[in-house]
């Protein structure tokens, strides 16, 4: 009877093997216009074009494929502060620190999120903005106010049905930089996603730096304060001096 029943899952298991779906891997084959961003004192903002292809071992599922590109800014821990009226006088009366928040965030996806993302794709990858921000139950009021401000300083974007998606093998989008840049390394990642679900996903990075002027005066600050604070206040000096030269040359013509 044993050997019946081990023949019997000999010529059984190989057919459920074949029966069950084979899992489709799709890789991201990931381009960008320019890998390195560089501040120069007349720097003005840039735009990346990020492009891509989807690289299969299988034949492409029949189910929808949508892109959602995320690009973070360095992360830096923020102090917020609630302020109220007293007396007519507004002043400060809560605060609280948020662990993380990146300095920038911009998200660009092949649909609206709401259809495409569902929200424990999003808590588990901490794909959208509010989920990027590091919070605690007592600092949600204040990581609100952290996303509200930088979105109204064009730094937190969200671009929806900005990524174009070619035959579910191609895609093409651009983010753009904005002047008021942080120095660091920016966090690039791409994700595919089918039935609201991550299949896939891939991250690279993008180098913003200051050069030149910029470069030199930025480590003067941090490396040599009492110099730079001295080397300002020189320049304060001459530049008002000038103004007075040059306003009193206008008055005796």
């Amino acid at each position: 009877m044993r050997r019946l029943l081990a023949g019997l899952a000999f010529l059984v298991l190989p057919l459920m093997a074949e029966a069950q779906p084979s899992v489709v891997e799709e890789d991201v084959v990931l381009g960008l216009s320019h890998s390195r961003v560089r501040i120069t004192t007349n720097f003005d903002g840039s735009e990346i074009l990020i492009f891509g292809a989807i690289r299969r071992e299988a034949p492409m599922p029949e189910s929808e494929l949508d892109v959602i590109i995320a690009v973070a800014g360095p992360s830096n821990p923020v102090v917020v502060r609630k302020k109220a009226r007293h007396w007519g006088i507004w002043i400060n009366t809560e605060s609280a620190e948020i662990r993380s928040a990146p300095s920038l965030y911009a998200v660009a996806s092949s649909a609206p999120l709401s259809e495409i993302l569902s929200e424990q794709t999003d808590t588990i990858y901490r794909i959208t903005a509010p989920r990027a921000v590091w919070t605690l139950g007592s600092e949600k009021e204040f990581a609100e106010a952290v996303l509200r401000i930088r979105q109204n300083q064009g730094l937190y974007t969200l671009k929806e049905s900005s990524v174009e998606v070619t035959e579910q093998t191609l895609f093409r989008t651009s983010v753009s930089m904005p002047a008021n840049l942080t120095e660091g390394a920016y966090r690039t990642r791409v994700f595919l996603l089918r039935d609201q679900q991550v299949v896939s996903d891939f991250e690279t990075v993008i180098d913003v730096h200051k050069v030149g002027l910029e470069r030199y005066l930025f480590n003067l600050s941090r490396e040599h304060s009492l110099a730079y604070g001295i080397l300002a206040l020189v320049i304060a000096i001459a530049a008002g001096w000038g103004a007075s030269a040059a306003f009193r040359m206008l008055s005796r013509a």
